[in-house]
């Protein structure tokens, strides 16, 4: 007989990719939730020295992407990667200032801590 939590690491398992890029790997796992929906995210893991412990371990860095969201973040990566590339703003480009966007982070947060 198989376990619940392991029934639920089987069905949130879907996909995964892992691309070695110099000292981190980056790891696109597609998952799935309880209400069987789809997303993705994206690890990034970095092998670091712990001085303290002698040691290695690995530090990560985790994005969780929703259905909902890919279109925008597909876009604004791919808009990013262009101008890299040739120096060209997009044309529907427009700066948002930082204190906005940090003031509808603080925001966010607020509301998330308020909801658990």
């Amino acid at each position: 007989m198989i376990e619940e939590n392991e029934m639920q690491n089987e069905r949130e398992d879907l996909f995964s990719k892992a691309v070695r890029a110099g000292k981190r790997t980056y790891f696109f796992d597609v998952k799935t939730t309880r209400g069987d929906e789809k997303y993705l995210t994206i690890t990034e893991s970095k092998r670091r020295f712990d001085n303290d412990q002698n040691r290695f371990f690995y530090e990560k860095h985790k994005i969780f992407l929703y259905k909902e969201d890919f279109m925008k973040v597909s876009k604004a990566l791919n808009d990013a990667i262009n101008f890299i590339e040739t120096g060209e703003y997009p044309e529907d480009y427009h700066e948002e200032p930082v204190n906005d966007v940090e003031d509808g982070l603080e925001k966010w947060f607020d509301d998330l801590e308020k909801n658990i």
